[in-house]
């Protein structure tokens, strides 16, 4: 049996906490390596380790920090197919899929390569009688980042390549469920030419997240996950005097207008509603449409997409989707399906049931569809997280707007129209923080940055783009005045530019 431990200080350390956590083969259902649950103690020796390395590293100019992701976004491409393998091995997702994981994290590493300029401050000369001030960005020190099981390329890289871009010294606590991947990037960091401590892997659970959120040495942490768990990550990084940026949970819609290419609109909602087994924060999971001459065409044309839907495992070269990643998250999926039908919602596609020959152990869920969803109904209120597509329909346009900006969550969003005037006024008027028009699953590039509104986010800052530099450095501000510019005696009175 294979045994998973931490990566600190530029090699692997082997657990001491004697606590362990079972990774799975998704599509088999069989247990194919045991990864170690860190201990405070195992979690205080990392932070020591890239305490000590930090200084270094943010003395370290610029251009050379850049070379690093150089290096590293090379050894990524030139990795690729054995890093999707690894990843959909422990997660489940396609090899093509995984691939695009790896690929949105690659970007962000391909944007800090312009650290040199994203890290600058700002000068003005003369700011007054002989004075100059500027201002510098300087790295926050220790940062880290808790990830999901869901993207364990894309989102540990969005947070450690701008942070350590920046000269900060970092701690990942991946997820327990899929850890091989990761540890696997702390490696060809390293090969990159990243000092020893700067990228340490601590895996582990709750009591490493209380550990990361209670260190003194830790200055700012970056979070993604469930709603509840933001909320409780942030509360508590800020009441141990942290910054924190930290993204929960998301129940994205899709509104469909009467005049909307409708070929395209099906496909987009099969790609962004069953990619990944519906196993990401941007899925649509609502599809919204106007009108029932709408509502109609769209269930007509999406019932036998679904129902054809290839569903396999990470090897099946062919398959659209894999399975779920745990035996609890399918056991999770499969209630919520029962709950809809209990709730009343018109169950068209069954996805429960599903067994794949040669698999039966494995944890797949079937493409499922419902019709004539009511907001009022656990399914449509809750992020299930899984192959569901829900149709709730909408008599006019007001009405359509109006279930997204009434939902809890705020993270992404979509129209499918040909109007603009109907595209300008939704992107206006909605209260989501990703807004796609024609575009499906709206997730900027790495140079803007990405964040959702109302409890999907908790945190002034975004991720990637020029928020992030903003999270991973502190501003400091200079006011210099030389002596020839300095007036004789006291001055009492507060300065002014008067």
């Amino acid at each position: 049996m294979r045994e998973i431990g931490h990566f600190i200080g530029g090699k692997h350390v082997a657990g001491t906490s004697g606590r362990t956590s079972n990774v799975y083969n998704p599509a088999t259902g069989e247990v194919q390596a045991t990864v170690a649950l860190a201990s405070v103690d195992e979690l205080r020796a990392a932070v020591e380790n890239a305490k000590a390395a930090q200084p270094k590293w943010a003395a370290t100019n610029p251009q050379r920090r850049a070379r690093v992701f150089f290096k590293f976004v090379e050894l990524l491409n030139q990795n690729m197919d054995e890093l999707a393998t690894l990843l959909s091995s422990e997660h489940g997702k396609t090899v093509e899929d995984s691939k695009g994981d790896i690929i949105r994290g690659l970007e962000v590493c391909e944007f800090v390569c312009g650290i040199p300029h994203l890290q600058k401050g700002e000068f003005t000369e003369g700011a007054g009688p002989a004075i100059d001030m500027y201002s510098i960005r300087q790295p926050v020190g220790v940062g880290a980042g808790i990830t999901p099981f869901n993207f364990p390329g894309m989102i540990p890289m969005w947070m450690f390549a701008p942070a350590i871009a920046c000269g900060n010294a970092f701690i990942l606590k991946p997820s327990e469920r899929d850890p091989s991947l990761p540890i696997r990037l702390a490696e060809l960091m390293i090969e990159a030419g990243l000092p020893a401590g700067i990228l340490n892997v601590v895996n582990g659970d709750k009591a490493a997240v209380d550990a990361i959120l209670t260190d003194p040495d830790i200055a700012a942490v970056s979070f993604v996950g469930s709603t509840p768990i933001a909320r409780y990550v942030y509360g508590t990084a800020a009441m141990n005097g942290k910054r924190a940026q930290c993204f929960g949970g998301a129940k994205n819609h899709m509104i469909i207008m009467p005049d909307a290419d409708m070929d395209q609109a099906v496909n987009a909602l099969m790609g962004a509603g069953y990619g990944s087994a519906g196993e990401r924060c941007m899925a649509v999971s609502v599809a919204v449409p106007v009108g029932e001459e709408t509502a109609n065409r769209l269930v007509e044309k999406l019932v036998p997409k679904i129902e054809s839907l290839r569903i396999g495992p990470y090897t099946d070269e062919k398959a659209d989707m894999g399975p779920l990643v745990t035996k609890d998250a399918y056991n999770r999926v499969n209630g919520l399906i029962d709950r809809g039908v209990e709730e009343g919602a018109k169950l068209v596609v069954d996805g429960r049931g599903f067994k794949l020959q040669g698999y039966e152990d494995g944890y797949f869920v079937g493409g499922t569809l419902f019709d004539h969803v009511k907001p009022e109904m656990d399914i449509y209120k809750t992020e299930i997280f899984g192959p569901v597509l829900s149709v709730v329909r909408a008599k006019n346009y007001e009405d359509a707007l109006e279930l997204p900006m009434k939902h809890e969550y705020g993270n992404g969003v979509a129209i499918y129209t040909r109007d603009g005037d109907a595209a300008r006024d939704f992107a206006s008027r909605i209260n989501i923080g990703m807004i796609g028009v024609n575009v499906p699953i709206p997730v900027p590039l790495a140079y803007h940055s990405f964040g959702g509104w109302k409890a999907s986010s908790f945190g002034d800052l975004n991720q990637h783009g020029t928020d992030s530099i903003k999270f991973w450095t502190r501003t400091k501000t200079i006011t210099a005045r030389w002596p020839s510019g300095i007036k004789d005696g006291a001055e009492f009175v507060m300065p002014t530019m008067k």
